[in-house]
This record gives structure tokens, sequence and C-alpha cells, in this order.
């Protein structure tokens, strides 16, 4: 890193690039169960992460051949599978979900990642934390029982009725909340600052496309709208992983950080205008506790 790039003026750029990506992927869940809708759910997240990996390969090309050789196979192999099954659950989930209300649902489980990176973080011993890291833990638990309880008071046998309805659906965006965080730990532990989400994308499209084949779902509907669609998540998809590349490389961490921590909220609002839904004052407020749970979690990890 130059004199330059260590300047004042340059870390506050990165770290408003960094930021962008918050922005970024907070539109995703919306715009995928648009494109989904259309295209199916395997055939509209092929589409997607196909455009996404395009992009972002013309913009940083692949990793050099002699960086790959001598990475971790743990990082190539583990990390490269664990990025593509939590992209495929997600879009997968969502492409499934019965309705646009139960597609934010699906959402708000995606994002109890952030605080189940720091409990693994801390579990995998990458991580100190202070005692109200599991009241942040809890609080999000508790946002996320409001976000699938309803209007009435969130009941334990309640939720689980609630997700009896779709379980395939919350089942893969749980297991998508739980593979982010492997990846990441496992990321940070073997990465080796190598940066192959080029390569992780492509997988992910390839794997995508195999299930689609394999499967023979019903034929995509095409139209203007959907392509605009598709090269809009593509786009956002892509920008967001450069952005946020350059952002942790050259920016101030700990607001990238703490800016992550909103994208529930940024997500719901969103997903919510995009798809013209009104979720119920309940689902607000889980929204709230989720978010402020993170950022509980994320302030448990700060230094004295």
């Amino acid at each position: 890193m130059t004199a330059a790039d260590r300047s004042p003026d340059a870390m506050r750029r990165a770290t408003a690039i960094g930021l962008v990506a918050v922005l970024c992927w907070s539109s995703t869940v919306g715009l995928m169960r648009s494109v989904s809708e259309s295209l199916g759910a395997l055939g509209g997240a092929a589409v997607l992460f196909s455009v996404s990996a395009t992009l972002v390969l013309l913009v940083r090309g692949l990793p050099p051949l002699r960086r790959l050789r001598q990475a971790s196979r743990i990082y190539l192999l583990g990390c490269g599978l664990l990025f593509a099954l939590y992209e495929i659950c997600l879009s997968v989930a969502i492409g499934l979900a019965h309705d646009r209300q139960q597609t934010m649902e699906l959402g708000m489980i995606n994002y109890l990642w952030p605080s189940l990176t720091i409990v693994l973080a801390v579990l995998c011993r990458q991580q100190r934390a202070r005692w109200w890291l599991w009241p942040g833990v809890l609080l999000c638990l508790w946002g996320l029982s409001l976000v699938l309880g309803g209007d009435a008071a969130p009941v334990a046998a309640d939720v689980a009725a609630h997700m009896e309805g779709n379980p395939l659906a919350y089942a893969l965006a749980a297991g998508a909340a739980l593979m982010w965080p492997a990846y990441s730990v496992l990321a940070r532990m073997h990465g080796g600052g190598l940066n192959a989400v080029g390569l992780f994308l492509l997988l992910t499209a390839a794997l995508l496309w195999l299930q689609w084949l394999a499967l023979a779902p019903p034929p995509m509907r095409w139209s203007w709208g959907v392509a605009a669609q598709v090269l809009a998540v593509g786009t956002s998809t892509a920008l967001a992983y450069v952005c946020w590349e350059h952002g942790i490389q050259h920016g101030h961490l700990a607001v990238l950080a703490a800016g992550s921590y909103f994208t529930p909220v940024l997500s719901a609002l969103w997903a919510s205008l995009w798809l013209a839904v009104r979720p119920g004052w309940s689902f607000w407020q889980g929204v709230g506790l989720v978010t402020l749970g993170s950022l509980v979690c994320w302030w448990a990890t700060r230094r004295q």
C-alpha cells in the first residue's frame, strides 16, 4: 500500500466504495424473487450467477496460476464449495417462496449471518468477545421469531407451524445463514490473501446449470423487463464483491463492519418497495431487533 493509499482522503474514499457493496447486497433479495417468478428458482439463479461470474472475471480476470498452485486446498475446495452452496441455497429458497411476503421472511433468516459469523469466529478462537455477545444473539433470534410469528405474539409452536407450510425453502434459508459464517471464518484462516470470488461464482453457476438440466424444469419466460432485471442483479452482485474487496483492503474496517449490519433493514425496505409488499408492524419490529442484535454482537468484539 502506498503512502497515498494510506492518506485520510484515500481511506474515506475506499470506505465509501466499500459501503456501496452494502447497498448492492440490500437489493438482492427483492430482485432475485422478481427474476425467479419468470425464469424459475433454478433457472433464474443459474442465469444470475452466470452474469455475475462473467462480469467479475471481466473486471478482475482469473487469479494467476502460480497463486492458485500455492493456495490452500481448504480455501480453494472447502471455501469454494461453501460459497457455491450458500448462493445456491439462498437463491433457490427465494425462488421457492410461496409468495412475496414469504420471500422477505426468508431474506431475514439469511441475515442472521452477521451475528452467527461472530459466534463462529469466537468458537474457533479467531475473535474475542465480551459477555454481551450472547444477549445480542438472543435479540436476533427474538427478532426472527417476530418476523415469522405474524401479528400475534411469537410462540415457538406457532413459528414452527408457520415454517411447516414451506419447509424446504425455510431449511435452505437457514442453511445459507450457517454456510456464510463458515465460509467467512475459513476464508480468513486459509485464504492467504488470495481472492478467488470469480472462480467461486463460476462454480456456483455451473452447479446451478447442472441441476437445471437434470431436473428439466418448465421453460423460462423471457421478456425485455426480465432481461433488464437479470442484468441489474448480475451487475449489482459483481459490483458488490469488487467494491467490498477494495473497501476492506484500503478503507476503515470498523465503519464497513458496522455498515454491513444495517443490511437487514435496507434489504427489507428495498424488497418491500420492489415487490409491493406491506408487512405488518411485527415484521418491522423483528427486522429492527435482528439489526440491533447484530450490532450488539459486533460491539461485543470491539477493543476497549
